[in-house]
């Protein structure tokens, strides 16, 4: 199955090790769940990720590693049409169109209200915890 992260999955896993972001990120690669990234989501996780307050003392590096790391397990996906404005946050239009795009059945996020809709587009938002749910119980 795939699945698009927002990028509050990645953060929220930069940033403790305890929660279920950082459990799905450490599963990782896995037969049954790729990510899908497109060019832009890349660009904003690599932004976003290499922030200060978002690396911890942590070396650049380490992050940009990650990130290495996600490309070579990712599905990558362009997008060749554009729905804005379709939610309630425009910037997570990108993660909508994408998700539809790539035809995944999941975006998987922190801030399930502002993907409030997306069932329009036989899609499906939940929490990593959900998600850690659901892959462990298709196993």
């Amino acid at each position: 199955m795939r699945g698009v992260l927002d990028t509050t999955v990645l953060v929220a896993a930069a940033r403790s090790k305890r929660g279920a972001s950082h459990a799905l990120l450490s599963l990782l690669p896995r037969v049954d769940f790729q990510p899908v990234v497109s060019v832009p989501l890349f660009v904003e996780y690599r932004a976003t990720l290499l922030r200060s307050e978002n690396l911890l003392q942590r070396p650049a590096q380490q992050a940009e590693a990650f990130l290495d790391f996600l490309l070579a397990i990712r599905h990558l996906q362009e997008v060749f049409f554009l729905w804005r404005p379709a939610l309630p946050d425009p910037d997570d239009d990108l993660i909508l169109e994408l998700a539809v795009a790539a035809g995944c059945e999941y975006i998987i996020t922190h801030n399930l209200r502002d993907f409030r809709g997306v069932e329009k587009w036989g899609l499906k938002a939940m929490t990593p915890g959900e998600f850690l749910r659901l892959i462990q119980k298709t196993t």
